[in-house]
């Protein structure tokens, strides 16, 4: 069939869709169905759909078929990009903050103003920090259980910072990464900034399926994968130590680089070794002080083998020079301080009565969590709709995410993730109640 056809059947499925015609939720003729309506191949058919569901108008569903996606929501919404609208419930993204942490600030820039070290401030820094810092850095990173030398640290703007400057460095485009089927949002926007092919890998038993990664290493060239081993977002697990040393020995098996994200690690105090401490030669550990002390700080780290320093460095060169020094320094000045761990132990617990009081709300349904974490996952069940759930919400004044931001395969999962750190506590029972109803009459809901 010529382009120009199969290009106008697009543009009478998307016209329908954007005009209401075609309402959310509405099941699309099979493959089949549709070629023998428009007298087109079956490749064509497929090819149709394809489009639509790039255009984000179709959502494709193993064992059901294609469905119209839910389009009136504002654009942006529910990916790594905030939409700033007013008086609404922020269930969408985690800035975990107590209400001490502004006079904490407050102190800290006094504290930095009387300093005598101001003048060095305003110059360029080296492009992984100063010596001092990395030693600050260095002996933080023990309380994570990793054991690393100062030369091997470097400072960053941020764990997302740390990520873009690992893939700049060791990455190029066309090159493929393995990841999660569901994993951090982040990830997909760097690798298509960047050009880097992201291979998704099912989730099994609180681990990404590690006899489907040893397969697909056999079968195609992989050059990375990324990882959040301890306290999964957005599903909250953490790996047991066997699933680790499977994995770093696919690892040395197929010579991947291995990135370890880690900016929840902080919340699981029994977590078994970083998997950089077991294979320290082809692991690069990304964290932050977003989540334990704030998201504005912007202040992140990575450590990487020696092979690579020279590498990661040129990469932060490129991308921001350094990080900014008077940020570097107050952050640096609250790890020694104990304030960072402080903070990190208050957030624990501000975090596991957050988990509680989710589980109170949510008694009686199927849901994935971490019971120190700042997130939560509710599968829909098999009639739900994501999309049509959010945009409820979105109208009673809550912001929650659909799975999509989070999912690196085609196949998009009906579920909702709830970020439980942004509001304080009564507003969150509220919001989380309004949920749950919102969820019920829509499971419930006679078509």
């Amino acid at each position: 069939m010529a382009k120009a056809s199969y290009k106008n059947i697009v543009d009478v499925f998307a016209s329908d869709i954007r005009s209401g015609k075609l309402t959310p939720g509405v099941q699309l003729p099979t493959h089949r169905q549709l070629a023998k309506q428009y007298g087109i191949a079956l490749a064509t058919a497929s090819k149709v759909y394809r489009e639509l569901i790039r255009m984000g108008l179709v959502a494709g569903e193993t064992g059901r078929g294609s469905f119209v996606r839910e389009v009136s929501l504002p654009k942006g919404w529910g990916t790594d990009q905030q939409p700033m609208i007013d008086d609404i419930i922020d269930l969408n993204f985690n800035y975990p903050s107590l209400p001490q942490q502004s006079d904490q600030l407050r102190l800290a820039l006094r504290q930095l103003a009387l300093s005598g070290d101001l003048e060095s401030l305003l110059r360029y820094q080296p492009h992984a920090g100063r010596d001092h810092e990395r030693v600050i850095v260095t002996n933080h990173l023990r309380s994570r259980g990793l054991i690393t030398d100062a030369k091997n640290t470097l400072i960053v703007g941020g764990a997302q910072h740390g990520l873009i400057s690992t893939a700049m460095a060791l990455l190029k485009a066309g090159d493929v990464m393995a990841v999660d089927a569901l994993t951090y949002s982040g990830i997909k926007a760097l690798a298509q900034a960047l050009g880097i092919e992201l291979l998704p890998i099912p989730n099994r038993q609180q681990c990404l399926d590690i006899n489907y990664l040893t397969e697909i290493c056999t079968q195609r060239k992989v050059k990375a994968l990324y990882l959040q081993p301890t306290v999964h977002n957005p599903l909250g697990w953490v790996m047991s130590e066997s699933q680790r040393h499977d994995i770093v020995e696919i690892a040395r098996r197929h010579d991947l680089v291995i990135i370890e994200d880690a900016p929840y690690a902080f919340l699981e105090l029994n977590a078994p070794q970083p998997i950089a401490m077991l294979a320290p030669e082809r692991t690069v550990y990304v964290s932050s002080l977003s989540k334990n002390v704030a998201t504005g700080l912007r202040f992140g780290f990575i450590t990487a083998p020696n092979k690579w320093v020279s590498l990661l460095e040129r990469a932060i060169r490129a991308s921001t020079w350094n990080t900014p020094a008077i940020i570097t320094a107050l952050a640096c000045n609250w790890i020694e301080d104990g304030t960072v761990a402080q903070l990190e132990q208050e957030k624990r617990i501000d975090a596991a009565k957050r988990q509680t009081l989710f589980v109170e709300v949510f008694t009686g349904y199927q849901y994935q969590n971490h019971p120190h974490s700042y997130f939560a996952w509710l599968p829909l069940l098999e009639e739900g709709r994501s999309d049509q759930v959010v945009k409820v919400l979105l109208e009673q004044g809550i912001s929650a995410s659909t799975a999509e931001p989070f999912s690196t395969s085609p196949i998009v999962p009906h579920a909702i993730r709830l970020a439980l750190g942004s509001v304080d506590m009564d507003t969150l029972q509220n919001a989380l109640e309004t949920v749950r109803d919102v969820i019920e009459n829509h499971r419930y809901k006679k078509p």
